[in-house]
């Protein structure tokens, strides 16, 4: 009698540990999973000053920023936009998407906007991208507001939005822009001309 009750203690405490290691294990891997496939700020603020350049001065104070507010970001986007506004306004930009655990991709953005904005102007963009869970899940359209103001040279940053991801554009432009606006950019995986 003692035996078997010895018996069943030792079986329900190797099934309780068993069962401990089935939910607890595959927590911490997550966990170690899902901090492998951020980049470390080392990591954005060295691939922002190689794609900038010289223009990059500003760059670490508002990479810092959006990793303060957003924490590190999962993929980054390295491209090119052109953009043009006289109250109505249109974008249109291209680039390739970095990510540690699903390769690079090339992306493509449009779209349109509304507000108190003149003029136009040419940028280079990193646009940090936050809790992306697949490379499909970029393709949707991100809302946002944006404002600059420069003549010649500038440098801004704007905050997109579509469910829980999140697109921190950081630009450093030349041309003439001064305004605030509201609108969208779409995210697509091969180039159009329809920003709607």
């Amino acid at each position: 009698m003692f035996a078997r009750t010895n018996l069943r203690s030792a079986s329900a405490a190797l099934i309780a540990l068993l069962m401990m290691a089935l939910f607890v294990l595959p927590a911490r891997a997550q966990t170690q999973t899902t901090q492998s496939s951020n980049f470390s700020a080392d990591e954005i603020v060295t691939a922002g000053n190689t794609f900038f350049g010289e223009a990059s001065s500003g760059l670490a104070q508002a990479l810092q920023n959006a990793f303060s507010k957003y924490g590190l970001p999962n993929g980054y986007i390295l491209g090119t936009e052109g953009s043009g506004a006289f109250i109505a306004g249109l974008t249109y930009g291209e680039g390739v998407l970095n990510t540690k655990n699903a390769g690079s991709h090339q992306v493509f953005w449009q779209g349109p906007s509304l507000g108190i904005d003149y003029g136009g102007d040419g940028s280079r963009v990193m646009m940090l991208v936050y809790n992306l869970p697949t490379v499909q899940d970029l393709y949707h359209r991100y809302g946002g507001v944006a404002g600059s103001a420069y003549l010649i040279a500038g440098f801004s940053m704007q905050v997109y939005k579509n469910q829980n991801v999140i697109l921190v554009p950081v630009r450093t432009g030349v041309g003439a822009r001064l305004g605030v606006n509201v609108g969208y950019l779409k995210l697509t995986s091969k180039p159009t001309w329809n920003p709607f």
